[in-house]
């Protein structure tokens, strides 16, 4: 009994599968490396383009742009202080991910929602996320952030300073 035909297709059998698991890990790394941090900053006319730019500025550790859509309040913190909050760790984005919601506007004050999404450092637990506020001022006709959630503000920002 000749059994080189059964053999043969089910080598051909099991060429196709490896071709197509291949095909699909590259597919996979293609996708990967073409959309990481193709991320795009928007028109900074409304408090969600604000907060919107200002994260992703964060995130791509561009200090000096994010620096630019604070607030020019009582306390604001320097350049150097503001960067020096995400050297020292006191603000941390880490791996946080942020979705953005509604806006409510309140002549020159605005509050935009946000949920911020955290990761599990346990590899069983999915991610999970907290609802959380921006705080806008209209200044010059600009929208400027007075505080944004924790992972992305220092919270010694805008406070008197501690005088003994």
């Amino acid at each position: 009994m000749d059994d080189g035909g059964v053999l043969m297709k089910q080598d051909k059998f099991l060429t196709g599968i490896l071709i197509g698991i291949g095909v699909l890990i590259a597919l996979a790394l293609i996708l990967f490396f073409t959309r990481q941090d193709k991320r795009d900053y928007i028109a900074e006319t409304s408090p969600d383009g604000v907060v919107h730019n200002y994260v992703l500025a964060v995130l791509n550790k561009d200090y000096q742009k994010a620096y630019g859509y604070l607030a020019d309040l009582e306390h604001k913190p320097t350049y150097e202080e503001f960067r020096q909050s995400f050297f020292n760790g006191m603000v941390n984005p880490g791996d946080v991910g942020v979705d953005i919601g509604s806006v409510e506007i309140n002549q020159d004050e605005a509050v935009v929602t946000l949920a911020v999404y955290y990761s599990n450092t346990d590899p069983f637990s999915s991610r999970y996320a907290s609802e959380d506020r921006a705080l806008l001022v209209e200044q010059n006709g600009d929208w400027k952030l007075n505080t944004m959630p924790y992972n992305f503000w220092d919270y010694s920002w805008y406070q008197e300073p501690f005088k003994p």
